[in-house]
């Protein structure tokens, strides 16, 4: 490559010796993680909302006694109000057991593979996927954010 601005910065080459197999395998990996970091947000999204709607439950008894229906703002709160989503558990808990459980280890996995196979590159195959993909010489397709606008 004559311009030193043309193509991938050295953070997302691949090392030497590195297999295109070994390219895709860690961009599965990737791909992998990617989608439980996703898994986890709904899990967080999940923790968020009960725990909104088990708030709103106060309202709602609050209202259920305004409203002369005392039996069932006193059914509420204790049949629901602070209730365990599973067995034994909030969701804090389920979040956290998630996190120690699967999410840590996974991303840890993914980091040492990273680190013994591509000498801690990241993000290898969408740069090799980059370059095949983007128009030589197009203003909005250069290989990187420092390299200058053709022309």
């Amino acid at each position: 490559m004559s311009d030193h601005h043309d193509g991938p910065d050295a953070a997302h080459r691949r090392p030497p010796g590195m297999t295109d197999t070994t390219v895709q395998a860690l961009g599965a990996l990737s791909k992998a993680l990617e989608t439980t970091e996703r898994a986890r947000g709904h899990l967080y999204a999940f923790h968020q909302l009960t725990g909104g709607a088990d708030f709103e439950l106060d309202r709602a008894t609050r209202l259920m006694r305004e409203a002369g229906h005392p039996e069932w703002a006193e059914r509420i709160r204790r049949d629901v109000i602070g209730r365990n989503v599973i067995p034994g558990h909030w969701t804090f808990q389920i979040v956290e057991a998630y996190n120690a459980t699967y999410y840590e280890p996974f991303k840890a996995a993914e980091r040492q593979a990273r680190q013994e196979l591509a000498d801690g590159r990241d993000h290898l195959y969408e740069a090799e996927l980059k370059e095949e993909r983007r128009t030589g010489g197009h203003p909005d397709h250069t290989a990187r954010p420092d390299s200058p606008p053709p022309g």
